[in-house]
């Protein structure tokens, strides 16, 4: 594949500081007012810290509706409930996708009172036609999460897609998504072409890195987001001191978003329903 084809850095930021649940701190990179979203994606969130005080207080029960939620758990220990009856505990490695559908009610609460508790959040948001299916929990422990080495210095895990044939165990076919976390030694080299029409981010979260290649070529420094487009070759060289980052892609539902906190639909009429409908307990 040609140089004309290879994925640019449309733009880069940086996240902003939020909190949620009952005081958890959070960066948040997709859903500020400087990136609203990124069909299918609605919201990404960033946690780490090594202070209890930060995440201690966790996520205590609260509702979802019409779109799904991956936590993928790097350091830590979480624990999962909802008013499904299901129930799990998220460790080191591992990764939860739950399908709200037509309504839940879940907490995530940390197992532990002391070290690091790290990891993201993605909303993947649902066509019309799922948003009211009924809700699904998928979770998939350290060793049910592929890892690759496609290249000399260079291991990729496979939450959700494929690399060297190498397919990740999260499947949903709406928006046939890609979700690597890629590991780089200084001044390795990897290519991946990314599945046509999908809109696609890259994000360091330990080391820096380049993307592209030639004049294209842009650093992405530690804690930078960089919204990918233009083609469909990903290039990424890790840094003076290696890199960490997640490679996430997704097909675009190109449907219009009604949102208010945890409810995601299509219309005012539909997120006025939702509302209704968890206050009368029907999640």
């Amino acid at each position: 594949m040609s140089n004309d084809n290879q994925a640019g850095v449309l733009r880069k930021l940086h996240g902003m500081p939020t909190s949620d649940g009952a005081g958890v701190r959070l960066t948040r990179l997709i859903g500020t007012p400087q990136l609203a979203d990124l069909d299918p994606f609605l919201m990404l969130d960033e946690f780490g810290t090594d202070k209890p005080e930060d995440y201690l207080a966790g996520f205590p029960e609260h509702p979802h509706r019409g779109f799904e939620t991956v936590t993928y758990m790097i350091d830590g220990r979480m624990r999962h409930r909802d008013n499904h009856g299901n129930e799990g505990l998220l460790t080191p490695g591992s990764v939860q996708w739950m399908t709200a559908g037509r309504g839940l009610v879940h907490s995530e609460m940390p197992e532990q009172e002391s070290g690091r508790m790290r990891g993201f959040q993605l909303w993947v948001n649902l066509p019309a036609s799922e948003k009211m299916t009924a809700p699904r929990y998928q979770e998939f422990a350290p060793d049910r999460i592929p890892q690759v080495a496609p290249a000399s210095g260079v291991t990729v895990k496979v939450l959700a897609g494929q690399v060297d044939g190498v397919a990740g165990p999260i499947s949903q076919p709406a928006t046939e998504p890609l979700y690597l976390d890629i590991e780089l030694a200084a001044g390795s080299h990897w290519s991946h072409e990314l599945p046509e029409g999908h809109n696609a981010f890259a994000y360091v979260f330990e080391g820096d890195a380049w993307l592209g290649k030639g004049d294209a070529r842009q650093a992405l420094a530690s804690q930078e987001l960089a919204v990918l487009g233009g083609g469909r070759q990903f290039n990424v060289e890790g840094g003076d001191n290696g890199a960490r980052l997640i490679l996430v892609a997704g097909r675009p539902l190109h449907e219009p978003v009604a949102r208010y906190g945890p409810f995601v639909m299509n219309t005012r009429e539909e997120l006025m329903q939702a509302f209704s409908d968890f206050q009368e307990g029907r999640f």
